[in-house]
């Protein structure tokens, strides 16, 4: 695929532009050193749309744009069933979970756990976390990112592994997550205009210039199995979606443990100015999620009609944007591109948060100033990245579907984790050692069911993990005397009352929803 001389010109605007943007909007007063709430939490002054875009450019990457367009070609609109019920999660998170974050006024999700149970508990969970963000989510959205410039330039993988690295780190280095959120309402509009504009270039091709309805109702004609939201078990997918257990199995674990206890999505939350101001953000970013089958699974289907012959799923976005005109095109991959180091800064941030808050400070031998804390955590960040560049292709080269990829080997810790931080919340009973046994028994668990009973959907998979590592807790926990525990959260102080908008909000979502799941069943 050939670029015009329009294409790279707007390419290259969108890159020095967010550069500059992001510099501009996390200046410090003159003479004025950043501190650590600065540069990790924005100093807790982020507005509500600046949260919402965020989280989606945070959350939507390479391993959506790329991933899930490619399981949209081979499954269908099935697979957004991640998107849709995400919104729910969302406002789950945003109604029980904010209240409680944002009363603790922490920097990260570790030192949560060390104010409700220990150090140990928080220590493993931070190294935890910094394997997977470093080793699973960078690796991946570097990966496929590099793929997908590679499909429409022909630049070599490595080469677009650097660069994607380099142009994260250029805008988010120095910023920290001021520059990350409030650079991602550009990245969030670029990636939903784009994903929007392949959708609809795609179906206006299917019906020859018919229109938008007609290739819509042209494709349905063609593949109607592409439109089930629901698969049933004679179906190839049905061990990644098994029928309607995606709907009231195992997903919710990995939902809840994403949205609601995942360091680089809620770290835009706990940098809101308010309360009421996060709520608002999160709500924002669950209406944004109820588009997303339109930006990144339908160009998937469409793919399916036109390319039907595609070797590997992953190859159908990419292939989707060669139908762009010029102009178009470059405004398109300025989008991918968008989403790619939106994520990546946001790991980055998060990452460099994490190993800075929880692990250097807790070893360093006296108080380490903010100045410190600031140069530490940017040191981090670019050896994260250096790290990840190195391990993309030797984990994920061989791979046939990444976005699966990462959600089966995610979902080894996801189930301990939630019981690990459901027990912290909610219940006054949890010890340290009980949570760690939690800890233990998912990721051995997880493994075990995985190496004896491979086609096992690894839906199902956590499911099982989180009720017997729950039940490992709790068993622990009554060996140990099964008392009210010193550290445990008094829930009679916390307001989980929400604003009138936000539950008519909720609302309006969930009666999306039913009736999405209703005529797609």
């Amino acid at each position: 695929m050939l670029f015009s001389n329009l294409d790279i010109f707007i390419v290259s605007i969108y890159c020095i532009g967010i550069i500059f943007l992001a510099q501009y909007v996390s200046r410090s007063q003159s003479g004025a050193e950043k501190t650590a709430e600065d540069y990790f939490l924005a100093g807790r002054s982020l507005p509500w749309w600046a949260i919402g875009a965020s989280l989606i450019a945070a959350n939507i990457s390479a391993e959506q744009i790329i991933g899930m367009s490619g399981q949209g070609f081979v499954v269908g609109m099935a697979i957004a069933t991640y998107e849709l019920t995400a919104a729910i999660a969302l406002i789950v998170m945003a109604k029980y979970f904010l209240p409680l974050f944002l009363e603790k006024q922490i920097y990260t999700m570790p030192q949560f756990l060390e104010q409700r149970f220990d150090k140990r508990v928080s220590l493993v969970l931070s190294f935890f976390w910094l394997a997977v963000y470093v080793f699973i989510n960078l690796t991946s959205v570097l990966w496929l990112g590099s793929l997908a410039i590679n499909s429409l330039t022909g630049l070599d993988l490595f080469s677009g592994l650097v660069l994607l690295a380099l142009l994260s780190l250029a805008y988010s280095l120095w910023g920290g997550l001021k520059a990350v959120a409030m650079t991602d309402i550009i990245q969030v509009v670029l990636l939903i205009f784009g994903g929007l504009s392949v959708s609809y270039i795609a179906l206006n091709q299917i019906s020859d210039g018919a229109g938008v309805l007609t290739g819509m109702t042209q494709v349905y004609q063609l593949l109607p199995e592409k439109f089930d939201m629901i698969l049933s078990s004679d179906n190839p997918a049905y061990k990644d979606l098994p029928g309607v257990w995606v709907l009231i199995g195992g997903l919710w674990i990995a939902h809840f443990a994403y949205w609601g206890f995942n360091q680089y999505i809620t770290q835009r939350a706990l940098g809101a100015k308010s309360l009421p101001e996060a709520q608002k953000g999160v709500m924002f970013a669950a209406y944004l999620k109820l588009l997303m089958p339109f930006v990144v699974v339908l160009p998937g289907i469409c793919a399916a009609v036109i390319y039907p012959t595609l070797e590997k799923s992953d190859q159908a976005y990419p292939m989707m944007m060669s139908l762009l005109p010029n102009g178009l095109l470059g405004l398109t991959f300025a989008a991918l591109v968008a989403a790619i180091v939106s994520s990546l800064a946001s790991m980055t941030n998060s990452v460099s948060t994490i190993f800075t808050m929880d692990i250097y400070r807790s070893f360093a031998k006296s108080r380490p100033s903010d100045q410190k804390l600031v140069t530490v955590g940017r040191n981090v960040a670019w050896i994260a990245l250096v790290i990840a560049v190195l391990c993309a292709q030797p984990l994920l080269g061989s791979m046939e579907s990444a976005f699966q990829y990462i959600q089966n080997f995610t979902g080894f810790f996801t189930p301990g984790i939630l019981v690990i931080f459901l027990v912290a919340l909610f219940w006054k009973k949890a010890t340290t050692l009980s949570v760690l046994v939690a800890a233990i028994m998912s990721l051995i668990l997880s493994l075990t069911i995985f190496l004896l009973f491979p086609e096992y959907p690894f839906i199902h998979r956590m499911g099982v993990v989180f009720l017997v590592s729950g039940f490992g807790c709790y068993l622990t926990s009554l060996v140990q005397g099964y008392a009210d525990q010193e550290k445990a959260i008094d829930l009679s102080g916390i307001n989980f009352k929400t604003e009138q908008s936000f539950n008519i909000s909720a609302a309006v979502i969930c009666t999306i929803l039913i009736i999405t799941y209703y005529l797609l069943w």
